[in-house]
């Protein structure tokens, strides 16, 4: 404990660099798929764009969303008055809907490569905006703590 103590910021720093790294990535991860739909399953573009979603799946998005969610709750074990603060309850609670338009997200990845293509294009190009507006507000909470 007196290791992960000593080096609070380290963790903090982190975790801000993989929460880059997954916003980067959910904010990629329907715009592949988008891609991908303007093409036929068999076709070229299609089998390059459901590779490249699921290389960024694999190394950037799922494990970024892993070790951000250590990461926190690193954080909160180390700091345990954070649970106390009206600003991480809303914070904590935006970042659990991030967790689940990731999901959401790799649900849709799963239709649009078997073919069914169940959600529209232009429905997905608004998604496509949902992390942004999502992160918007965890970034002015984590920063500015209103309440």
């Amino acid at each position: 404990m007196a290791f992960l103590a000593d080096h609070y910021l380290w963790i903090k720093s982190l975790h801000i660099i993989f929460v880059i790294a997954w916003m980067a990535g959910l904010l990629m991860a329907p715009r592949l798929r988008i891609y991908q739909l303007s093409s036929a399953p068999g076709e070229l573009l299609f089998e390059q764009m459901r590779d490249a979603s699921a290389r960024l799946k694999r190394i950037i998005l799922t494990p970024s969303m892993v070790i951000v969610w250590v990461l926190g709750l690193s954080m909160v074990w180390l700091n345990p008055g954070l649970l106390t603060a009206g600003w991480f309850h809303v914070k904590l609670l935006l970042v659990v809907l991030l967790s689940g338009v990731h999901g959401w997200f790799s649900v849709i990845g799963r239709q649009v490569d078997s073919g069914t293509r169940r959600v529209p294009e232009k429905r997905l190009r608004l998604f496509n905006e949902v992390p942004f507006l999502l992160m918007l507000p965890v970034v002015f909470l984590a920063v500015l703590k209103p309440f």
